[in-house]
């Protein structure tokens, strides 16, 4: 049986993977006491990102292109940096009626996790984690009243609410097929810790189907209805990139594939010139290297 290198539980790995940098956005918004609040613009980035607002009171309207979503508080509105969008603060509210983080993730998984936010999302957070609801009062004071060591508060509690925010999507992944809806399927959430946390594993579908204690072919219909692909084609692309940033970080061929889990640099070289293009359907996945033992 293939080990996993270290012991970490699903949002560990997951987070190990995303290697998350999370800022808070200096000012809060909303209205004045007599007049509604502007709408806030925000541009899309070229960088893998998520822009989070949190709604504390009243509700906002957010408009990304043709969509338009209404959000009431207490929520988070996720949307991904790649999407210009707007937001406004419906009727008179305090200033701190919204905060803004983003959230720039540059590890390997981060194109994985983005996909899950192809259109606006609105959290609902009335049911959520008590400390999530406590590291955001705590924000919204800080914000409005900052204290000794400001500065380092607020980027340590960008990267709790992110954090949180995981948590609450993990704890309550809806209807949507995907990674969070893997990471609460306890079988499944068993496999993506071994990926994420040892990709370089020569890992096969028999030793991740005993990883979640299911027949070979049981793993892989249940893996690939939870997370629409097939689990030789989530790790492939994962390895992709690994070795992607390994190249880009000045690393040659060889090392690029020993850091990612490739058979060798052939076999890294053939996956990488067939990368799909970004012009190609987001869920487009590249081939299995050869030297990979095949998956279902």
């Amino acid at each position: 049986m293939t080990t996993i290198p270290a012991k970490l539980d699903r949002l560990s790995a997951l987070l190990q993977g995303l290697a998350p940098q999370v800022r808070l956005l200096p000012v809060a918004y909303g209205g004045a006491a007599a007049k509604p609040s502007p709408a806030q613009h925000f541009a899309a980035q070229a960088a893998p990102m998520l822009t989070l607002h949190l709604v504390n009171t009243g509700k906002v309207v957010l408009r990304a292109g043709p969509h338009t979503l209404t959000a009431q508080a207490p929520s988070m509105v996720v949307c991904h940096g790649a999407v210009a969008h707007s937001l406004r603060h419906q009727g008179p509210g305090p200033s701190d009626a919204v905060l803004t983080a983003q959230a720039w993730l540059v590890g390997p998984v981060a194109p994985l996790l983005l996909e899950e936010f192809g259109q606006p999302l609105v959290v609902p957070l009335g049911d959520a984690d008590p400390a999530l609801t406590h590291i955001i009062s705590l924000v919204r004071g800080e914000l409005l009243d900052p204290r000794c060591g400001h500065p380092a508060l607020l980027n340590s509690a960008g990267d709790i609410v992110f954090i949180a925010l995981l948590r609450h999507l993990v704890a309550h992944p809806g209807d949507h097929h995907g990674l969070f809806q893997g990471l609460a399927d306890p079988r499944i959430a068993k496999t993506l810790v071994a990926m994420h946390s040892g990709p370089h594993q020569p890992w096969t579908l028999e030793s991740l189907a005993e990883h979640a204690g299911m027949s070979r072919t049981a793993f892989a219909v249940r893996f690939k209805n939870t997370l629409r692909c097939p689990p030789g084609k989530y790790l492939t692309r994962l390895r992709l990139q690994i070795a992607q940033r390994s190249v880009q970080s000045g690393q040659g061929l060889k090392a690029a594939a020993r850091a990612a889990g490739f058979g060798n640099v052939s076999a890294l070289s053939r996956a990488l010139s067939r990368t799909i293009p970004r012009t190609q359907p987001p869920n487009a996945v590249p081939p299995t290297p050869a030297s990979e033992t095949p998956f279902l």
